[in-house]
């Protein structure tokens, strides 16, 4: 019969790691930052994003013009040295102009998409843990703010509080987190049967903690496309509001409100309008490229190898 020391014999030194398998440890957001890098769209989107937000905020510091400040002397003129991208009817040095549009409807978009995601997932998450007849009335309620159509909350807006950066956060903000509200509460109703969700009641953990530290924190996948879906939203309604003639008023800069000062002289200085329009289409595909690439990178099954 054998011994167990000729059944067992250590191996040498040179072969003990022959068989060993190095795989790298990589973190959740390793692995939605290596997925969102490889779309070219995506990343071309983050960079030029930030260098919008970089130009909009520091832009202004370096232009030698204020933004309302007036040249009789030099109305209407072309791209030159002195104004990179020409002048207004006013005189007014349209290159700076619209650095200061940008910042004023970038600060629009993600204020008011701030205020939306924070109402939103509050309101989505409590309706859909909670459920029963707390989630139909809250559920009720989301329908009727969101049958009454959102430009008429802003056009009573304006008519209340005049035509100012506040007031148009504020009529974004009164009907746009019930989409947000919705994505939550669906999320959190199909999590909260789930068996993690489950272990923690069962451990003793209470409501509160397994709604926010639980349920919430596995929404951040849908929630975080549609924050980055909602911010061009909420650009592009400042800039139409501005447009029609509602929105921002002069002498303050938006986007919107450069683009209706130049559209009464667009068939003679059709420059004028080009400017703040492309700055509000770069910014929403920029958006929008982030959006698509961050949909695919937080979903594990879009993800390519």
């Amino acid at each position: 019969m054998l011994k167990p020391e000729e059944y067992f014999a250590p191996l040498p030194p040179e072969d003990r790691d022959t068989e060993f398998i190095a795989v790298e440890t990589r973190s959740f957001g390793r692995n939605v930052w290596d997925s969102f890098s490889k779309n070219r769209l995506a990343l071309l989107g983050l960079v030029c994003l930030a260098l919008i937000v970089l130009t909009a905020l520091i832009g202004p510091l370096l232009t030698p013009y204020p933004y309302d400040g007036m040249d009789a002397l030099a109305r209407n003129q072309g791209s030159s040295a002195a104004h990179l991208f020409g002048t207004d009817q006013m005189g007014r040095d349209i290159f700076t102009r619209v650095l200061y549009g940008t910042r004023v409807s970038l600060m629009v978009g993600f204020a008011s998409t701030a205020l939306n995601l924070v109402i939103g997932v509050l309101y989505g998450g409590i309706a859909g843990y909670v459920g029963g007849r707390t989630d139909m009335i809250m559920m009720r309620i989301v329908d009727v703010i969101y049958a009454v159509p959102a430009m008429i909350y802003m056009i009573l807006l304006m008519l209340i509080f005049g035509s100012n950066v506040y007031s148009v956060m504020l009529g974004i903000c009164i009907n746009g987190w019930v989409n947000m509200a919705r994505i939550v509460r669906s999320q959190v109703m199909s999590l909260k049967e789930q068996e993690f969700a489950v272990a923690a009641f069962v451990i003793g953990a209470d409501r509160r903690r397994i709604l926010f530290r639980h349920l919430l924190l596995n929404c951040l996948g849908p929630v975080i496309v549609t924050v980055t879906l909602m911010i061009p939203q909420a650009i592009f309604t400042e800039a139409f509001l501005s447009f029609i003639g509602i929105g921002i008023s002069a002498p303050m800069a938006s986007l919107g409100t450069l683009a209706q000062d130049a559209k009464m002289l667009m068939n003679v200085y059709p420059m004028q309008m080009v400017w703040p329009v492309l700055m509000i289409c770069i910014v929403i595909f920029s958006l929008n490229f982030i959006a698509e690439g961050l949909e695919t990178a937080l979903d594990p099954r879009g993800r390519r190898p």
